[in-house]
């Protein structure tokens, strides 16, 4: 499996995309804006059909990009429930960009909740929810790769914001030891901003939450 790491949109949103040259299909995790100019050559290069579109959670540069993406593929959108809202109704997220960026409903295929298992790719991700920055946000985690993709809720050296509305950082706190730091220390994570980092990391050197 490949796994591209494309930094796309206003504010160069990560959006990633998993290919399976093998098997002929991609998914792609969060649709940060424009970034389907990015994917279109890629799957070209590697043969593949962009079969999926998960969603990490429902913030705008995450989801900026997902209608084009969807309507060039027909990629069936996976995402958590308690962001239905600001994934479906984006407007709700306007007055806090002064109108400035265009935001386009996409519609979701299939909510996932924690504890759920996805196949693709050959291969299953396991769907871990940790809220807190936002209330939908998941992470994806594919032990074969060890490797987790948890959006907003955890960086390098850094949590997610927790100022936005219906932002918590208990929330997330609990979020991260629970759900995060109960992944091996060598696991790869891979946020939805700045470069990766690993478990054993951020338990060791995170300045916002330390292991209990």
């Amino acid at each position: 499996m490949n796994v591209y790491h494309l930094p796309s949109g206003i504010i160069q949103t990560n959006g990633y995309l998993l290919t399976e040259p093998k098997l002929g299909e991609a998914v792609l995790i969060d649709a940060p804006g424009e970034i389907w100019a990015k994917i279109k050559p890629i799957l070209a290069k590697d043969g593949c059909k962009l079969t999926q579109l998960w969603i990490t959670h429902g913030h705008w540069d995450h989801t900026q990009g997902g209608a084009e993406v969807v309507s060039a593929t027909s990629a069936k959108v996976i995402a958590h429930s308690e962001d239905k809202v600001l994934i479906e109704s984006p407007t709700v997220m306007s007055k806090f960009l002064n109108g400035e960026i265009k935001l386009t409903p996409v519609h979701v295929d299939h909510w996932v909740k924690q504890g759920d298992t996805l196949s693709v790719l050959g291969t299953t991700a396991e769907v871990r929810h940790v809220p807190g920055h936002c209330p939908g946000n998941v992470l994806f985690y594919f032990s074969a790769l060890k490797t987790a993709f948890v959006g907003d809720a955890l960086f390098k050296g850094s949590i997610g914001r927790t100022d936005l509305p219906t932002g918590d950082f208990d929330q997330l706190a609990h979020s991260i030891r629970t759900q995060i730091y109960t992944l091996s220390d060598d696991t790869r994570v891979l946020s939805g901003h700045g470069p990766e980092t690993s478990v054993g990391q951020e338990k060791a050197t995170n300045p916002y939450v330390k292991p209990l």
